[in-house]
């Protein structure tokens, strides 16, 4: 199916509206309302629409792009198994520094 078959398709099946940010189109602004992919594979596209979002300009860039950041840091997480945990617990010995200041302060707190 074309991108303006299933465009066309999707305008008779969704209503015109971002189905993120929720604005809606109409006249020349209708331009600016995209079909979005779900599963991301433009080919992947049943006529029921099950596939398909409609998505502002905006949104769809930022859906795109928040694709291509959880896919970078899923490469960059990989390393992350071979890397100890941190052991440093800058707030262990806490208490012990409050009571400490306490008792140079002469004063006791309970």
């Amino acid at each position: 199916m074309k991108k303006e078959e299933y465009r066309n398709q999707a305008l008779k099946i969704f209503p015109r509206v971002c189905a993120k940010c929720g604005r809606e189109f109409s006249g020349k602004k209708l331009r600016e309302l995209t079909v979005h992919h779900k599963d991301h594979n433009y080919q992947n596209n049943p006529s029921d629409g099950s596939n398909w979002e409609l998505l502002c300009l905006y949104c769809h860039d930022n859906e795109h792009s928040r694709a291509l950041e959880a896919a970078w840091q899923g490469a960059q997480d990989s390393n992350d198994e071979k890397k100890p945990a941190a052991k440093h617990t800058p707030f262990a010995d806490l208490m012990k520094l409050v009571r400490g200041s306490d008792h140079q302060a002469g004063g006791s707190r309970k």
